[in-house]
C-alpha cells in the first residue's frame, strides 16, 4: 500500500478548503504552513508545498510602494509575505512540487522577480474576476496547446472561477503564461524550460472550490500535483 503523502499548505483565512480538496484525493494528509506557527522549516517534512489564497502581496516587493495608497490596497500583510517568501525558498532549493493558487501565483511570481496588476478593474477595465454579490464568477481561458496545463487537462480552454482583483504583469524571467483571460489576464504560468526545474504550476482560479470536482481543471490540477510528489519522493528512495 503506498503511503500517504504529506503536502504543507500554506495557511490563510480558507485554509481548510485547500485541506479538504487535498485530503479529498484519498493520497494526502496536510500539513500546515503558518506565520502563526514560523515552520517553514516543514517543508522539508513534506512531499509538495500548496501555496493558498488571500490577502494582497505588498507591492514594495516587486518595486512599487506607491501602489497602497494609490490604489487604495488595504488588505495586505508583510508577515506572511515574509514568510511564504521562505517557504517558496525552501520548496524550490529541495526540488518539492510547488502548486501556487490565486495569490499561490501571485506570490511566487514576485518572487522571482515579476511583478501585479495592482488593481483589475481599474487597470484592466475588466469587471470578470472579482466575486458578485459573494459568489465567484466563471468565465473562459485559452490554454497554450504545448502546455503543462495542456497536457495535464488535455483542453484548449475551458471555465474557470474567479476571486482576485490583482493577477500578475510582467511574468517573472524564467517563468511563461500558459493561460489567459480576458483583457490578457494571467490565468497560469509555468517554467520556461520545466527539464531544468522541479515541477512548479501556478493557477489563478481556485479549483478547491470549483463546482465540478471532476473537471480536468479542478482534479486534474490535483492529480497531476499529488503525481509529481509521489514521483519525486519516490526517485528520493521513498516509495
Amino acid at each position: 500500500m503506498l503511503k500517504q503523502l504529506r503536502i504543507g499548505i500554506a495557511d490563510c483565512g480558507k485554509y481548510d478548503n485547500y485541506r479538504r480538496w487535498i485530503e479529498a484525493s484519498g493520497e494526502a494528509e496536510a500539513v500546515k504552513l503558518s506565520m502563526y506557527l514560523n515552520n517553514p522549516q516543514a517543508v522539508a517534512e513534506c512531499d509538495g508545498v500548496v501555496l493558498s489564497g488571500g490577502e494582497d502581496v505588498q507591492p514594495e516587493l516587486y518595486g512599487k510602494p506607491e501602489y497602497v495608497k494609490e490604489y487604495d490596497l488595504k488588505e495586505i500583510i508583510p508577515e506572511r509575505d515574509r514568510f511564504e517568501y521562505a517557504v517558496i525558498g525552501n520548496a524550490l532549493d529541495q526540488q518539492k512540487p510547488l502548486l501556487g493558487i490565486c495569490r499561490g501565483l501571485q506570490v511566487v511570481n514576485v518572487y522571482l522577480g515579476g511583478d501585479l496588476v495592482p488593481d483589475i478593474p481599474s487597470v484592466l477595465h475588466s469587471g470578470f474576476h472579482g466575486k458578485k454579490e459573494g459568489v465567484d464568477q466563471l468565465h473562459p481561458v485559452t490554454i497554450d496547446p504545448g502546455s503543462l496545463l495542456a497536457s495535464i487537462s488535455g483542453l484548449g480552454s475551458g471555465q474557470v472561477n474567479s476571486a482576485h482583483h490583482q493577477s500578475a504583469g510582467m511574468a517573472a524571467q524564467g517563468l511563461r503564461v500558459t493561460a489567459f483571460g480576458d483583457s490578457g489576464i494571467a490565468e497560469a504560468l509555468e517554467w520556461e524550460k520545466p527539464q531544468d526545474h522541479s515541477w512548479l504550476l501556478l493557477v489563478q482560479w481556485h479549483p478547491e472550490r470549483m463546482p465540478d470536482q471532476a473537471s480536468p481543471l479542478t482534479a486534474g490540477v490535483r492529480g497531476a500535483f499529488l503525481e509529481a510528489c509521489r514521483n519525486r519522493t519516490a526517485a528520493n528512495g521513498n516509495p
